[in-house]
């Protein structure tokens, strides 16, 4: 069982920036996968972006250029680095462990509880 807990989350205005992390309670090295996801009122839980173990990573062409994932797996944290914000990113975002495959919501094996990102203009 991991625990995952998200954090960063907030209020800012369009061109602004936020920094999410993802906490994990246990070494996430055997889940291949870590994934952001996000979610926001009447819409379905969209994939945002993904990191393997390996250090590959790729990203939604919704947020290419302007969001970055990253892993630090001495800390088993995962980061999502949101610049350039506009109000359609305005979502709950969730962090996502992935034990065989990458990108799905079906892939899934944890998530975590949001972090709340609010986009004004």
């Amino acid at each position: 069982q991991v625990q995952l807990a998200e954090s960063g989350g907030g209020s800012v205005r369009t061109g602004g920036s936020l920094r999410l992390s993802c906490t994990a309670s246990a070494d996430t090295h055997h889940y291949y996968c870590m994934n952001w996801f996000r979610e926001s009122p009447g819409n379905e839980r969209e994939w945002v972006a993904f990191v393997t173990t390996n250090g590959v990573t790729s990203v939604a062409k919704s947020v290419q250029d302007r969001f970055t994932i990253s892993r630090d797996n001495g800390k088993n944290t995962l980061y999502l680095e949101m610049n350039s914000l506009k109000p359609e990113d305005t979502a709950m975002y969730y962090c996502a462990a992935s034990r065989w495959t990458c990108g799905t919501v079906k892939s899934v094996t944890y998530w975590g509880q949001g972090t709340q990102v609010t986009v004004s203009p």
